[in-house]
């Protein structure tokens, strides 16, 4: 057992190191103050309501978990491919954000493009790392101040700069965190979110009609850009749902060439209402 005041004496070294993992943290801990290795799990946890409690930054984490039981009413808003996304998108989720009142948000992920970086062909006539990141932050700055508290479920595209530092061999620690680096102070960075029983996942396991099956939970997810609906599926002693939400992207921009061949996207968001409740709305073209 850790006495309580050792636990305060820890607290000066946790916020100098806040943007490391928790893990990282909590080794670091062990090994600086000469603790046990039993003692592993109960500092690591201590870090992670730690930071909860600060005001900084969070850093990313795998899942996040709430269960408000009534009341909860989320917007989730589809990929938006900073600094691609259609200008009306925003004005868009904002008056879906109102019509139902809603007290949640959820970004579905892929909030950022990083075409400069892709994997797919990049145009070489278009903007280089530098100036598309800025572009980008300035687009997210936007959302940022008409959403300034919500969960980003990480995306495939989100990740690519971190994809490409672990092919260059360049330790996690050296990489900042999303929200250090988009300026979006209080958005929480998750891989995988579970509001009132409903997952949200980025998607890209397959779709959210599968998904739902396949782990017998609710599902929200985006990522497949062109497909947005609600499907049911009742068994003896189960209802769930998968929601697949549409999308924000503007399909003209050079960053979507390599999906040009392909259907145009389904420009939507969604609500969740109490975790029983799905609804899917579609922007007028």
């Amino acid at each position: 057992m850790i006495r309580r005041s050792k636990w305060q004496a820890y607290d000066n070294y946790i916020k100098e190191n806040i943007d490391f993992g928790s893990s990282y943290i909590a080794r670091n801990i062990i090994a600086k103050y000469g603790l046990e290795d039993s003692l592993f799990q109960a500092i690591r946890n201590y870090i992670k309501r730690f930071k909860n409690k600060v005001d900084h930054p969070i850093t990313e984490e795998s899942i996040y978990i709430s269960n408000i039981s009534e009341g909860s009413r989320v917007i989730v808003i589809g990929d938006l491919h900073e600094p691609f996304s259609l200008d009306e998108y925003l004005h868009f989720c904002r008056e879906t954000y109102n019509k139902y009142n809603c007290n949640r948000v959820v970004f579905i992920g892929d909030v950022i493009d990083n075409h400069y970086s892709s994997y797919h062909e990049t145009d070489t006539e278009g903007l280089g790392g530098g100036d598309e990141l800025d572009f980008a932050i300035s687009r997210i700055q936007r959302w940022y101040k008409y959403f300034p508290e919500a969960l980003v479920i990480i995306g495939n595209h989100d990740r690519i700069i971190a994809r490409k530092a672990q092919t260059g061999g360049i330790p996690n620690r050296w990489i900042r965190s999303y929200s250090e680096v988009l300026g979006t102070r209080h958005w929480r960075f998750v891989e995988r979110a579970v509001i009132d029983k409903v997952q949200y996942v980025h998607g890209e396991a397959g779709t959210a009609r599968t998904k739902c099956k396949s782990d017998m939970m609710s599902t929200v997810q985006g990522h497949l850009h062109s497909q947005a609906y609600t499907e049911w599926i009742v068994g003896a002693n189960h209802k769930v749902f998968g929601t697949q939400i549409g999308c924000g992207i503007d399909f003209k921009k050079y960053a979507f060439a390599y999906a040009k061949a392909g259907k145009k996207p389904a420009i939507g968001c969604a609500v969740i209402i109490n975790g029983k409740t799905a609804i899917n709305e579609l922007m007028d073209l």
